[in-house]
């Protein structure tokens, strides 16, 4: 396991604020117990949850041109049809994955190929599974393309979401499984695929970024 450069501020002020309440507990609350011992455990359990939210853990990633893995950790909340208006313009099925904050927060292609289109949009924050918010939240929308397939991938801000990081500009070629992006603190991925593709996933799944095969291609 490591941890992801996103985290690194983060563990620090955690680490540090950790630190400065252990040494007023220690001073000023020390004479009474269950007062003392509390405030420690809970703000250790706080230090750690930071560390456990940045985790990368080692994994076994899928790999192969007919393949179509998840970009994200999480459960699938939903699958449906629906009028793509941004860049296809046309019905697609979407796969939407919930990432809660106990989930890994980083985010991978599903498929080897070119990034076609990009874009950042600000946004509202709305929380993850909001109907509205893959259109209403801070939010982007990556188009990756090759010869056998072209998905949209859109990472939205949750409520807690504050941030969305990305890796990737209109233009590049990039590796199935490998990172695009991140989100920080409880979020959502949705990917768009064409009408019809059969899926290996269903609604209330668990999904792994990288392993978990959303499709396969014929």
């Amino acid at each position: 396991m490591s941890i992801h450069r996103e985290g690194y501020i983060f563990i620090v002020i955690a680490t540090v604020l950790w630190a400065v309440i252990w040494f007023v507990n220690n001073k000023y609350l020390s004479h009474i117990s269950w007062l003392h011992y509390g405030i420690q455990v809970v703000f250790f359990l706080i230090w750690f949850w930071v560390i456990w939210f940045f985790r990368i853990p080692k994994r076994d990633l899928s790999v192969g041109e007919n393949l179509i893995v998840a970009p994200a950790d999480g459960k699938v909340v939903v699958i449906e049809e629906v009028y793509e208006p941004e860049y296809f313009k046309d019905q697609r099925l979407q796969v939407s994955i919930f990432m809660s904050p106990l989930n890994v927060h980083q985010n991978l292609n599903p498929i080897n190929g070119v990034v076609k289109y990009f874009k950042y949009h600000p946004g509202k924050y709305l929380v993850a599974w909001h109907p509205k918010s893959s259109t209403l939240n801070e939010r982007t929308s990556y188009v990756l393309g090759n010869d056998r397939s072209e998905l949209l991938v859109r990472q939205i801000a949750g409520a807690m979401a504050r941030r969305i990081a990305y890796y990737v500009k209109e233009g590049d070629t990039v590796q199935q499984s490998k990172e695009f992006g991140f989100i920080r603190f409880g979020s959502r991925v949705d990917v768009f695929f064409p009408v019809g593709t059969p899926l290996n996933v269903k609604i209330g799944d668990i999904t792994q970024g990288g392993v978990t095969v959303l499709a396969e291609l014929p």
